[in-house]
């Protein structure tokens, strides 16, 4: 059995030339998985458009109705960053369908991933920061309501605080969420996660994961979740262009290892999604994002799922 990824190829939406946020990123990431054998093609699920009343078990309907019919003021999709389209409408719901997917296959499988996702800056009633619909906070209710899982553990290492994340599962003890996070990087009003770790700028490799190695352990044995979402974003990269951190590829690829064996070694199961990272460099972004599946097929392996 191979790693189980999801890829969501129907809608790959082309934005201006010279944007920081390149949607060509996750169809390109899939081709090089498949190219250099990191996945296999008989292993890739397709996720399936998610119905609003799925949707609404975070978000306001009249949200979800004013971005989907493209009626939101402009000073609302401002906010959100992107420039409306349809296209973009469908490719945000269905990324949010394919994290949905990929939590329901890392119950079956341990360990699954997506080729998108991590859009934690949106908030019940508005988007925000290039995030339009909250794929984390979406598939936990999902999954929760399906009875599939009661805890979940929601790991975000994204560069950036998980703030729509953070303010949708306050007071909730169902829930817990971890935000490791450069302290001086958008957004600038931060959220009250159940465990903020803000880091200095300009933190390296070897820095960041010795304070990642004083949390993740005790958390995991404390929460006993029984599922863990994991955002491995790249933004802390040294060279995006929205980081203010210092990581080098070798730096993301230790990272994604510690998180995912440390999970699977004590037996909850993760599903994992790419988060942010940003960059006019396609082919050196789309190789960081690469470095959660060649850590996530290394410890399927190891495993034996």
């Amino acid at each position: 059995m191979n790693l189980p990824v999801v890829y969501h190829h129907q809608y790959v939406v082309p934005l201006p030339d010279g944007h920081r946020f390149p949607m060509g990123k996750f169809s390109s990431l899939c081709e090089l998985l498949l190219k250099e054998n990191i996945i296999n093609p008989n292993n890739i699920y397709t996720p399936e458009f998610p119905e609003k009343s799925l949707l609404e078990l975070v978000h306001y309907s009249d949200y979800i109705t004013g971005y989907c019919q493209g009626t939101l003021t402009e000073k609302e999709q401002r906010r959100i960053g992107l420039p409306w389209s349809e296209l973009l409408v469908k490719r945000t719901c269905i990324a949010v369908g394919g994290t949905i997917l990929t939590a329901k296959l890392a119950l079956k499988f341990g360990l699954a991933c997506n080729t998108a996702g991590g859009t934690h800056h949106a908030f019940p009633n508005y988007g925000s920061g290039f995030c339009i619909f909250n794929d984390l906070a979406i598939a936990t209710r999902v999954l929760q309501q399906l009875k599939l899982v009661k805890k979940v553990l929601i790991i975000d290492l994204d560069v950036h605080q998980g703030d729509g994340t953070a303010k949708i599962f306050q007071n909730d003890i169902t829930v817990f969420t971890f935000s490791m996070h450069c302290e001086s990087n958008f957004p600038r009003e931060k959220q009250k996660s159940d465990l903020d770790v803000p880091l200095p700028q300009g933190l390296d490799d070897d820095g960041y994961l010795q304070i990642l190695s004083q949390y993740l352990p005790d958390l995991l044995s404390q929460i006993k979740p029984d599922l863990v979402l994991y955002d491995a974003g790249v933004d802390t990269h040294a060279n995006d262009h929205y980081g203010k951190l210092s990581l080098t590829n070798a730096g993301i690829y230790r990272r994604e290892m510690l998180v995912l064996s440390s999970c699977i070694a004590e037996g909850y199961p993760v599903a994992s999604v790419i988060g942010g990272g940003y960059s006019k460099d396609l082919k050196a972004l789309v190789y960081r994002h690469s470095l959660l599946h060649r850590a996530a097929k290394d410890v399927y392996k190891f495993y034996q799922l």
